[in-house]
């Protein structure tokens, strides 16, 4: 005769051996979840900041591998403050340039189209702060008073060295379509 209390206590441990095994595979699936939620972000940061794909790559993996020390579950706010944390070790990024007010500089684009690929290859001529700027700021969304808090510089350092970062941008945009319109 079968025993149905032990068929019974076999089937709840075979329960509470399938419940640990979810939430194990739930718990290591938390790491690759908040990874990827993250790395376009801080690919596109990294990427457009080297203007190399390897170099970012392995900013990216430093980024994640300095969030995931620093917390067990790091934050997009941690995420971000080890990327910062990373481009800084490469770039000069506590200049201040002075500020360059709009009517100074004669480029106008308006009515005129840009090409992608000019958007970028002038993106790259800007000094490293503010690239880093202009991408956080008009590329990825943040407010600037985000971007302060990330690079620990007052709001207004902010505010000036983005609008600096656009007029520089619009200036080698110009540049660009002038050698290209002259070439043609």
């Amino acid at each position: 005769m079968f025993d149905f209390n032990s068929d019974n206590q076999f089937a709840r441990a075979s329960a509470r051996v399938v419940a640990l095994r979810r939430e194990k595979q739930s718990l290591q699936a938390r790491p690759r979840d908040i990874y990827e939620s993250h790395r376009h972000r801080a690919f596109s940061v990294a990427y457009y900041m080297t203007g190399n794909e390897l170099e970012a790559e392995q900013i990216l993996a430093n980024t994640f591998v300095t969030a995931f020390r620093a917390a067990e579950e790091p934050s997009g706010q941690d995420v971000d403050a080890a990327l910062i944390k990373q481009l800084q070790q490469r770039f000069p990024l506590h200049s201040d340039a002075p500020a360059i007010t709009p009517s100074a500089n004669g480029y106008d684009l308006s009515g005129r189209n840009v090409k992608r690929t000019d958007l970028e290859e002038a993106i790259q001529e800007l000094p490293a702060s503010e690239r880093l700027l202009f991408l956080l700021r008009d590329v990825e969304g943040y407010t600037s008073a985000a971007i302060a808090g990330l690079l620990r510089v007052p709001e207004a350092q902010v505010k000036r060295q983005v609008l600096a970062a656009r007029i520089h941008l619009r200036q080698a945009i110009a540049e660009l379509q002038s050698d290209q319109e002259k070439a043609a």
